[in-house]
């Protein structure tokens, strides 16, 4: 016959643990089996022949209680869970899913958490009826979805975090902690809120979901890790980041100002993009001219100077030459392109104005008809 007896007694399943599969420290009330026994007793004088027992009786009374006593140290262990097995409280083995056997109780018993089942722990919003929708919808718990950011503004989270039990770390799992989920869950509060305290909350909102997700997972496990609790923290999921929803209005204009902000700002950027390279190279423009107006300045300048040098060297050979000669020049400048009068001072009485006749200009300026005329005259 399959027995079902998970760490019980011969007489029936014993008492169940914390978590409803394993022990509880103390064992059967010692008054129940003497009962039992008396019972078993009286049934098994109604079975014998004459109604008393003889040796024969009570040896196989005996190698049956004896059978159906080891027999009890079977034990199946599900798909989602690791069997713990416990000698006189103590944590020796644990084994996997399928068929097992331990010590019959009392000497071995054996606990059978679900290991291998993934849990998970929604913080910030939990399920609740709905009469009017004929079933359970998600509501928000403020206390513990409002959050205080780096920059001193509140925000609204609710994630979701899911947990299992490490397969190496199922006995601190059952001693270590005494209400796993409760943990969790403070464990997770607390690692959000230290997370988006020391963030702004405008990262929060927009593209920091992934970094503050691993922020809270790795800080989770590290203080998880710390309590000895044998808890793997799988993932952390931010389901809903918003301002509070008193004042999810003025944020929104507050983020509209900012988009608006950041628009006139690239736009902005966008002509001095343009209008600051113009301006730069006509700038280099101004000043590579003026650069070479200074370079021809120079060079003009040092011309002079040398063509002075030379001269001056000239005039301290013959100074009276040279004098005269400077002279002459000139005046063979300054009088060359301007119109010129003579005055006559050969009568002191009467001086008189005669007009310059410069012969060779005329002689260039004569039409070549009138030439040919006074040619052919002669």
């Amino acid at each position: 016959m399959p027995w079902k007896n998970q760490g019980g007694s011969p007489w029936g399943p014993g008492p169940k643990g914390p978590w409803g599969s394993g022990p509880q420290s103390s064992g059967p009330n010692p008054s129940d089996l003497e009962d039992l026994l008396r019972r078993g007793q009286a049934k098994l004088q109604q079975l014998l022949p004459g109604g008393h027992f003889s040796g024969m009786g009570i040896a196989l009374v005996l190698v049956a209680a004896l059978a159906i006593w080891g027999l009890s140290g079977f034990f199946r262990v599900q798909s989602e869970e690791l069997g713990v097995v416990l000698r006189f409280g103590k944590h020796v083995r644990t084994v996997q899913p399928g068929l097992n056997y331990h010590l019959p109780y009392p000497i071995e018993t054996v606990m059978l958490p679900k290991a291998l089942r993934v849990s998970t722990l929604n913080i910030g919003m939990t399920l609740m009826d709905d009469p009017a929708r004929r079933g359970r919808t998600m509501r928000d718990v403020p206390e513990e979805s409002l959050m205080l950011t780096g920059d001193e503004n509140i925000v609204d989270v609710d994630f979701t975090v899911l947990w299992r039990i490490k397969p190496d770390g199922v006995g601190d799992f059952l001693f270590n902690i005494q209400n796993p989920e409760g943990t969790v869950k403070a464990v997770a509060e607390s690692a959000m809120r230290e997370v988006i305290g020391r963030s702004n909350i405008q990262p929060i909102l927009t593209g920091a979901r992934n970094t503050t997700e691993a922020a809270v997972h790795e800080l989770m496990q590290k203080t998880l890790d710390s309590y000895g609790a044998g808890i793997l923290i799988q993932q952390v999921q931010m389901q809903k980041v918003d301002p509070p929803q008193q004042v999810i209005d003025s944020f929104r204009d507050v983020q509209a100002a900012r988009a608006d902000l950041e628009r006139l700002q690239n736009e902005a950027q966008t002509y001095a993009n343009r209008v600051v390279p113009d301006a730069k190279g006509r700038a280099s423009q101004i000043l590579q001219g003026a650069e070479g107006y200074k370079e021809q300045a120079v060079a003009e300048a040092k011309g002079q100077t040398a063509r002075f040098l030379k001269v001056y060297d000239e005039y301290k050979k013959a100074p009276d030459v040279t004098r005269e000669r400077i002279y002459l020049e000139t005046m063979e400048r300054v009088l060359g392109n301007a119109d010129k009068l003579v005055l006559d001072q050969g009568s002191s009485s009467s001086p008189g104005v005669v007009p310059y006749l410069p012969l060779n200009e005329l002689g260039r300026r004569t039409p070549p008809a009138t030439q040919q005329q006074g040619g052919a005259s002669r």
